[in-house]
């Protein structure tokens, strides 16, 4: 079954036009000068990228369902997949993690991982697909917002400008349209 889409308005595609030009200011030409040294790297980049898309459309589909089923569903068919590779790659048997490590990796596991992958379904659900995806973007503003921060760096002219493009594009993918008040003849 394909899932429906939903529908694409002119402010949602004028968003995530504004969002990847944001970015792409952002990030600056400098960033192709290497491009092509780590083929494999970026080749895995734009595969998580797109496998983030999909997920993000195919996830409609569960419409109808409680957000903690697909949820669940998504986190068991990741262990079936991960679960057999750690055993092969890590062999968990012969590491003696800290106790720390432990509560780390479980404090992963449910806040970062389980309650955010329910949350997610739920936005999917309320936001849609381009609503929820939006917030991706703001992934590089922040980062670059740490960089300022705690790094002493300074942004160029260009970057302000990205930030502007990304600010506005996620408003415009997110922000309810206004409903135009139906006039009514007396």
């Amino acid at each position: 079954v394909a899932p429906r889409h939903e529908a694409t308005s002119p402010r949602k595609l004028f968003g995530v036009i504004a969002g990847m030009a944001g970015i792409l200011l952002i990030v600056g030409v400098d960033a192709f000068h290497d491009i092509g040294s780590g083929l494999l790297a970026e080749a895995a980049i734009v595969a998580a990228t797109i496998c983030y898309a999909c997920a993000a459309i195919f996830g409609r589909s569960f419409k109808g369902l409680d957000p903690m089923a697909p949820a669940a569903g998504s986190l068991l068919a990741g262990a079936a997949v991960l679960i057999p590779a750690s055993l092969v790659v890590e062999q968990p048997w012969t590491l003696s993690p800290s106790p720390s490590s432990v509560l780390a990796l479980l404090a992963l596991a449910v806040f970062s991982t389980a309650a955010a992958f329910a949350i997610y379904f739920r936005l999917i659900q309320t936001l849609g697909s381009v609503g929820t995806t939006a917030q991706a973007y703001l992934r590089v503003p922040i980062g670059v917002a740490i960089s300022v921060a705690f790094l002493g760096e300074s942004l160029s002219r260009t970057a302000w400008i990205g930030l502007a493009c990304v600010v506005l594009g996620v408003a415009a993918m997110t922000i309810p349209a206004r409903r135009q008040a139906s006039v009514k003849p007396s």
